[in-house]
């Protein structure tokens, strides 16, 4: 039987502590993440070397055809580097600004979205999302279910999903690729949970996804889902913006993240990596359909929970923004005056 994954070859870890604030200039222009050796952060170069050796020995075992590595500290960038191949067949090499799928890597950047607004007054953590998104009233918990009969019974839930149990993925909402009881009622609706070629409107969908039963009660464990793409459509009806507008102007522009996009310009698209599927005699294209969503297929889909591309240096740009405790400034280190 095919075994089928994305291969996601895209390490950009930063490490370091926040200094005291202090005034920072305009973003514009700004020197951000600027290289520097390791010595100069107090790091190892020789330690560091030894990363090459792993990743080529995943790429020379076949288990992932090529990947790029960032590492910085204290704002610096001291290891930087592509390997193997964006495409095996055409031996095209990775390049370090080759864009990626990041799949639910996309889920941190939707968190710091919604807290932009939290911090902003918008809504209360523990405000029921019905407030706000009304499809989300009077939900049901799955009580008993039967995968082949295709029958189940519910219960109304005791609690309502707030915007925390969507932060902390405690809601009961699912996965469908996950939980096959969500799969079953999310196909029925044509519900995305991954990456989407569609010309479907988020809104429309999570409405539909809102009146959908729950694994289990709101609050009472951890399940992994949907919720940071009901994250991503609150976001728009705080914002009145699309979730798509509401990244470039409040996030991407102002991080300088010029390779962040939720469906590819036409320009940058063969710099998209290639998806790959492990198979028993090792990884190939994969030929899902689906991996083709940043350029084929319908652009209206804006999925909070999966659906950026973008490269390790623009995603560098973003985790360096959560070390300095909301900005970025000239020196690429220091903590100022919050951007966001």
């Amino acid at each position: 039987m095919k075994k089928v994954h994305i291969v996601l070859i895209l390490f950009a870890f930063i490490a370091g502590c926040m200094t005291p604030n202090q005034d920072n200039a305009s973003l514009k222009n700004a020197n951000i993440l600027t290289q520097a050796s390791p010595e100069q952060v107090g790091m190892s170069g020789e330690r560091l070397q030894r990363i090459d050796n792993l990743v080529n020995e995943y790429i020379a075992n076949n288990w992932i055809p090529g990947g790029v590595a960032l590492i910085a500290r204290k704002g610096k960038i001291v290891y930087y580097k592509s390997f193997g191949f964006n495409e095996i067949e055409s031996k095209d090499s990775m390049q370090t600004d080759d864009i990626f799928r990041i799949a639910s890597m996309t889920k941190a950047i939707t968190s710091v979205a919604v807290m932009m607004l939290y911090e902003e007054g918008k809504f209360l953590l523990d405000d029921p999302v019905f407030t706000y998104i009304p499809e989300f009233e009077n939900p049901t918990v799955i009580t008993e279910f039967d995968l082949d009969k295709e029958t189940y019974s519910t219960k109304p839930a005791k609690n309502d999903i707030t915007v925390r149990h969507l932060l902390t993925h405690t809601s009961g909402i699912g996965y469908g690729f996950i939980n096959p009881e969500m799969r079953f009622f999310y196909e029925k609706e044509d519900i995305p949970d991954g990456f989407v070629v569609s010309d479907a409107r988020l809104g429309d969908k999570i409405k539909l996804l809102a009146k959908q039963p729950l694994l289990h009660e709101p609050g009472e464990k951890w399940t992994y889902g949907l919720n940071t793409d009901v994250l991503g459509y609150l976001i728009e009806v705080l914002s009145g913006m699309s979730l798509k507008e509401f990244f470039d102007t409040r996030i991407f522009i102002p991080l300088g993240m010029t390779d962040s996009y939720f469906y590819l310009p036409d320009e940058k698209a063969d710099r998209l990596v290639t998806i790959y599927a492990e198979e028993d005699d090792g990884i190939h294209v994969s030929e899902e359909s689906s991996y083709n969503y940043p350029f084929e297929g319908g652009q209206s889909y804006f999925s909070g929970g999966a659906g950026i591309n973008t490269t390790a240096l623009d995603y560098a740009r973003f985790m360096q923004l959560l070390i300095n405790g909301g900005s970025i400034t000239t020196t690429g280190y220091s903590a100022g005056k919050p951007l966001i």
